[in-house]
């Protein structure tokens, strides 16, 4: 039982990132992520296993930048995790920083919306 909560929970956060980074190709100018539904899923299953695995090792190499900027570092974690899949893969596409940053903003507001649904369906 707690094996299935954990798979449709890792589900749900794939198909999550995979929303996400649609709608950032749809709201800012220099991301784009060239491809279908394939590309977007699999761009969001690297995202989402970037974030479970690489992600909790830099919040905590990088714990007390993160309290000292009042939690805003880890706006960098997440633009780090974002960079590290156009670097994966070449039909995502990030022209420059502003691009970047306006992904990342974008991303991580889109992921707690959802992390919000998913913890009210509980």
């Amino acid at each position: 039982m707690i094996v299935i909560r954990i798979m449709i929970h890792f589900l749900l956060r794939i198909l999550g990132n995979s929303l996400a980074l649609f709608a950032a190709t749809l709201l800012v100018n220099g991301f784009i992520l060239n491809g279908g539904i394939k590309e977007f899923l699999l761009a969001g299953i690297i995202l989402g296993l970037l974030n479970l695995i690489v992600r909790p090792i830099l919040k905590l190499i990088s714990m007390p930048v993160i309290i000292l900027t009042l939690g805003v570092f880890s706006l960098v974690i997440n633009a780090l995790m974002l960079w590290a899949v156009d670097y994966l893969f070449e039909f995502v596409i990030i022209n420059n920083l502003y691009a970047l940053v306006w992904a990342t903003i974008v991303v991580t507001a889109v992921n707690a919306v959802i992390s919000l649904i998913n913890k009210a369906t509980k």
